[in-house]
């Protein structure tokens, strides 16, 4: 447990390095935020605690200026094994882009593929609302698989389905939700933060 957590906040550290290499484009532009946010470790692992109830937790959405937001979730998928050729449940969130960054464990990572049983999360869920905004659920086979472990990125866009179809035993990761509709709640700040 000691082993995990300490891999667990060097991943953090090493993304907070990470997203302060890039910019998203257009922000120079007329309307800029009036400061930085910082997100400390204690907040995540505040969000952290959560997980067990609903296993993706918003930690912060930050109004970053140019009408988009920012959205910083943690997540934690247990074990699941799906075979090549059967279904797995995969998400498509119409108008937020994630970042992931992988903290402890591994899995295998499907996006794309030939959907079927098209539905959509109720806009009134909490997922909607807080997390990710207009989201379809469908199930897939035949996508893109990656297998992404501690200290991977990934991008997935907006529009892009994906779900996973292996994960041994658990993997813990941080999505940065890029929002640039602004479909989440600016100013949203974790109940166990406050």
């Amino acid at each position: 447990m000691i082993k995990e957590k300490k891999l667990f906040n060097s991943n953090l550290r090493k993304l907070a390095v990470f997203l302060s290499l890039f910019q998203l484009p257009g922000i120079a532009a007329t309307q800029t935020a009036e400061q930085a946010t910082h997100i400390p470790v204690s907040e995540i692992m505040a969000a952290y605690q959560g997980l067990g109830r609903i296993p993706d937790q918003q930690v912060r959405v930050v109004d970053i200026g140019n009408n988009i937001n920012v959205g910083v979730g943690i997540l934690r998928r247990e074990s699941t094994q799906t075979d090549e050729g059967e279904g797995i449940t995969a998400l498509s969130h119409r108008d937020i882009t994630e970042v992931y960054y992988v903290l402890s464990g591994s899995g295998i990572l499907e996006t794309g593929g030939d959907g079927e049983g098209d539905r959509e999360f109720p806009s009134a869920s909490s997922l909607v609302r807080e997390l990710v905004g207009p989201t379809d659920v469908r199930t897939v086979k035949n996508g893109e698989t990656m297998t992404i472990s501690a200290g991977d990125v990934v991008v997935i866009p907006a529009g892009v389905l994906h779900g996973f179809r292996k994960i041994l035993d658990q993997i813990t990761y941080l999505s940065i939700r890029i929002d640039p509709d602004q479909v989440l709640p600016a100013g949203y700040i974790h109940p166990n933060i406050k």
